[in-house]
């Protein structure tokens, strides 16, 4: 599901962020930071506020230094979802998330792809962050991922997980109200269950939905759960995207 713990906490969002640029990817604008001659692509997929939150550009150039090149995605067009004013800010989301259903992101996806293949890169990742850990899931369904990682994941069902082929590491937080510790170990357990697909699942103690790429910085406990958790998902990559 998706709920108010999905907006928390929300970024500022800058277009100027990060150390990398804006490209167009075919009719997609997207924030690409690479590391010099990289072979290994990664694609982070954002949550519902959107490819111009700082911290996930952060992230993304985090990742590029490791030795990555590093698509992140305008899957909105433009259109990250904007809390609204009054009690219920998070009240226009269901239109929102009728705009931006996860068919088309993942059509969008196949075609990021495609140009990183075309630009040489051979071995493909993805990491999504709640609404994005759909998409991630989406292409791990087939054989175009190396790889993929949900980080705080929302809008997955037990099905989802059921037919993933691609390895898959799954992040969670211990207080959220989307993807809750108990349905995140049910996903662990449908995982552990297919030996063909390697998995690994961790619940980051004291932090709440979003924390990866929303944490407040003079939050010590937050700070620290999101390093802890960009180090595990660079060592899952580092596993399978070469």
């Amino acid at each position: 599901m998706a709920g108010p713990q999905c907006c928390a906490s929300p970024p500022q969002l800058d277009p100027g962020a990060g150390i990398g640029r804006v490209e167009t990817f075919q009719h997609l604008s997207a924030y690409v930071t690479a590391s010099p001659d990289a072979k290994a692509g990664v694609i982070l997929i954002s949550d519902i506020l959107g490819f111009e939150a700082p911290k996930l550009r952060k992230l993304a150039d985090k990742v590029a230094a490791a030795g990555y090149f590093v698509v992140v995605p305008d899957f909105f067009y433009g259109d990250p979802f904007i809390l609204g004013s009054g009690d219920n800010p998070f009240a226009g989301v269901q239109d929102w998330l009728k705009r931006h259903e996860k068919a088309k992101a993942f059509e969008d996806s196949t075609k990021v792809i495609e140009v990183l293949k075309s630009r040489g890169i051979s071995a493909i990742g993805a990491a999504g962050f709640c609404w994005g850990a759909k998409v991630v899931v989406e292409l791990a369904k087939g054989e175009v991922l190396k790889a993929g990682v949900l980080l705080h994941p929302s809008l997955l069902t037990v099905d989802d997980i059921k037919v993933v082929k691609a390895p898959l590491a799954i992040l969670g937080a211990e207080i959220d109200e989307s993807s809750p510790p108990e349905l995140v170990q049910q996903f662990g357990a449908i995982l552990s269950e297919k030996p063909e697909v390697d998995s690994f699942v961790k619940i980051y103690p004291g932090v709440a939905h979003g924390w990866t790429v929303r944490y407040d910085e003079n939050d010590e406990v937050a700070v620290k759960n999101a390093e802890e958790a960009h180090v595990d998902m660079l060592e899952w990559l580092n596993k399978y995207v070469n």
